[in-house]
């Protein structure tokens, strides 16, 4: 399987319920480098997985749909845990979506999955993937 990823990051604010999430349930910011990772089992016709140049254009778009907000604002996600892992998929997901838009051109119809990682720190980080 072939695998190209693209990187950039994204600041939010947030909180939790639950006592599982101690001093996080209050309000507080998180800043996530994010990995976006875009596999197949063969090269295209120009021989590349993607054009990693859109692939980092469309992981920026996503972001900037979820960077420098309170996502406890946001009615999609009412009542939700906006947690690492749940954001991964959030992130994946919509990725998901441009690739069969065509955001990321027509090779990308060939792409077998992504995988989206949120790094919370140099130690930490969730990851979320899923088939396209």
């Amino acid at each position: 399987m072939f695998s190209i990823t693209v990187r950039d990051h994204m600041m939010v604010a947030h909180s939790f319920r639950g006592e599982v999430f101690g001093p996080a349930q209050r309000l507080h910011g998180a800043t996530f480098v994010v990995d976006a990772a875009f596999r197949r089992p063969d090269l295209d016709a120009d021989g590349i997985v993607v054009d990693i140049g859109l692939a980092g254009t469309e992981l920026k778009a996503v972001l900037a749909d979820l960077t420098y907000r309170n996502l406890d604002d946001d009615p999609a996600f009412a009542g939700v845990n906006t947690s690492t892992e749940f954001l991964a998929r959030v992130v994946a997901d919509r990725l998901a979506d441009r690739v069969h838009a065509g955001a990321l051109g027509e090779g990308a119809r060939g792409l077998a999955g992504v995988t989206v990682t949120l790094h919370e720190s140099h130690v930490a980080w969730a990851s979320y993937e899923r088939a396209l």
